[in-house]
């Protein structure tokens, strides 16, 4: 089965999840917590990333993290593969504990930094496994908040400064625009199809920059284009100037697949002029 599309750059913000095999527990006592923590503490170090945000449930994880310099994949293969070699030890099994590979939505920080943040702390809530999300020890809440002793790891500084000058009024703040998201949908539903959270124009620019991979793997190009792809409508915004929204006809057809016949009905163009289009500005 062909993999779905990595997005992957110095400075990308990234909600990731993974989940146990056949939805099979990857925690089953506080050590593995622990043991996990530890772990990620690790990574974060070593392929220097930030850490906003976690979540650690019973049978999978959620992360938020800005890849300093990029490197995604190669953190996720560490950080899942050391984990396992760690619980299969300690619990004296054998294989896989954790279900194919990590789910990893970028997200536009300037539109949906601050809500994700708070939809993976209230995992908890939402699950019904606590009231308020402070009575849930695993996730970053408690320590952005003051009421533990934040990780060294946990870029929880960097975090609160968006939201108050000083730390005191930041946290609270924070605690307020955390409650204040009980029994909202998770943000990741306006992702459509696609794995890219963000503005229009955040959308059209990511998948802009793509080119260069799909020319690196032209084997499974296609297959790829399908899995990653935004929707239509994510591409092509009210207002656009004549340029954009070529540019944007070419990023629909030539990165994300679609066919001239589905951006031409979108567009009220013949598939005719929609392939006039993009012949110009490819030779462009």
């Amino acid at each position: 089965m062909t993999r779905p599309l990595r997005i992957e750059y110095p400075g990308a913000l990234y909600h990731i999840t993974s989940r146990g095999n056949q939805k099979k527990d990857i925690f089953v006592s506080d050590a593995d917590r622990v043991m996990f923590l530890r772990t990620l503490s690790a990574m974060i170090k070593k392929y220097h990333w930030k850490c906003y945000a976690y979540c650690l449930m019973s049978n999978h994880y959620h992360l938020l993290v800005e890849t300093v310099h990029g490197e995604l994949s190669r953190g996720m293969r560490d950080l899942n593969g050391i984990y396992t070699q760690q619980y299969n030890k300690r619990h004296a099994t054998v294989g896989h504990i954790l279900q194919g590979r990590f789910s990893a939505f970028l997200i536009e920080k300037e539109t949906y930094f601050f809500t994700v943040a708070r939809y993976i702390v209230l995992n908890p809530v939402r699950a019904g496994l606590v009231k308020l999300p402070e009575e849930y020890p695993w996730s970053s809440y408690r320590q952005t908040i003051g009421l533990d002793r934040c990780q060294a790891f946990l870029s929880a500084k960097d975090f609160l400064q968006n939201f108050a000058d000083d730390r005191k009024n930041a946290r609270l703040t924070y605690r307020d625009f955390v409650l204040e998201g009980r029994g909202s949908p998770s943000p990741l539903l306006e992702c459509g199809r696609g794995r890219v959270l963000g503005s229009p124009q955040f959308i059209t620019q990511i998948w802009s920059q793509t080119d260069d991979f799909f020319q690196e793997r032209p084997e499974n190009a296609k297959e790829e284009k399908l899995l990653g792809r935004p929707l239509l409508t994510d591409l092509f915004v009210d207002e656009m100037s004549l340029h954009d929204r070529n540019v944007a006809i070419s990023i629909a057809i030539k990165t994300c697949g679609y066919s001239n016949i589905a951006v031409a009905r979108l567009l009220s163009l013949s598939p005719a002029s929609v392939s006039m289009i993009l012949k110009k500005t490819i030779e462009h």
